[in-house]
């Protein structure tokens, strides 16, 4: 089976690729499993830090919004595509016509690209909880979408097309609404939320880090462990489990910003919270406090799919996955 990987460069999608390298297997959609023998990394830029000597790994570097270009990727060996490429939630905010053209034409250009294969490839998108807006309650799987942010209206589209085109049976999709993913390795991007993995990555490593909202301000969190696990356990689910609504949302937990700092205390000691400064920047506390704290994913954790006990294992497992064990 050939995978393409779409956003490769990001830090999910070059965690996914090392975990399908190890595994070296997916099921298809006829629940057969599948020897892979090829993982394409597509993004704007080649990934940095990422293990070039498995033959079975090809980066490709290319614009998501060119139609022919997407549809000169995925070729007819390809049987599954993981959809993580998209401009996050900041500036899609600020550049709506990047946003749109990523975000939505993107996802229409790897759609169209599939259907032309003619075999229904498994395509997993990944969503965001951004999809539901703010609400008054802790909304579910069947909640109206109300999102506020032209990121989170631009997934929600995304949604509806891999849902139509399976009904189609042009392709078979399922779309994973991603909570905010703590702790990111790497550096800050544009995402709102980039704040969320800063106070706790800088200060484990020996760094300070500005918080710009409240303490009190909840997210809905998972981490990239779980993330990878759910990717890959998302793509495996067959068909029929999933029904014709083809989003999920993962399972996360709810954390408020001060509780964060406070598991970072409790597992690296005080003088790694001390490293967080607070810093109010009114334009993230708006976009953030549009989100909803938290979600319930009975659906998603009767498929099989799990979310971290609680901040304090998110914290263990950044310490353990990318410091070596070891606090600055």
């Amino acid at each position: 089976m050939r995978i393409v990987i779409t956003g490769g460069a990001g830090f999910i999608g070059k965690k996914l690729a090392q975990a399908l390298l190890t595994r070296g297997t997916l099921t298809d959609g006829q629940g057969r499993v599948q020897t892979l023998t090829e993982i394409v990394l597509f993004d704007v830029v080649e990934p940095e830090g990422l293990l070039h000597d498995d033959p079975r790994l090809l980066v490709r570097t290319g614009d998501i919004g060119d139609a022919g270009e997407v549809r000169e990727l995925i070729g007819r060996e390809t049987g599954g595509v993981f959809h993580l490429a998209a401009v996050v939630s900041a500036n899609a905010e600020e550049d709506f016509d990047l946003g749109m053209r990523v975000n939505l034409d993107g996802t229409r250009n790897i759609l169209e690209a599939c259907r032309a294969l003619g075999s229904s490839p498994k395509v997993v998108f990944a969503s965001s909880a951004a999809v539901y807006g703010a609400l008054d309650r802790v909304p579910d799987e069947m909640t109206i979408l109300a999102p506020q942010t032209s990121y989170g209206a631009q997934k929600a589209m995304g949604e509806l097309l891999v849902n139509d085109y399976s009904r189609k049976g042009f392709i078979d999709g399922r779309s994973l609404r991603l909570p905010t993913i703590v702790i990111r390795p790497g550096k800050p991007n544009r995402a709102a939320s980039t704040f969320a993995s800063s106070i706790l990555r800088e200060p484990l490593a020996g760094q300070e880090a500005v918080c710009p909202v409240k303490p009190e301000v909840r997210m809905y969190i998972l981490s990239p462990r779980r993330v990878i696990q759910a990717l890959l356990h998302g793509f495996d689910l067959p068909a029929e489990r999933l029904g014709q609504v083809r989003m999920l949302t993962l399972p996360g937990i709810s954390a408020s910003v001060g509780e964060m700092a406070a598991a970072l205390k409790r597992v690296a000691g005080e003088e790694a919270a001390a490293r967080i400064r607070w810093e109010l920047d009114p334009t993230i506390q708006k976009i953030v406090s549009g989100w909803v704290p938290d979600i319930k994913a009975d659906r998603a954790r009767a498929l099989g799919f799990d979310s971290d006990r609680d901040m304090d294992e998110i914290v263990r497992a950044h310490i353990e996955d990318e410091l070596a064990g070891h606090v600055a």
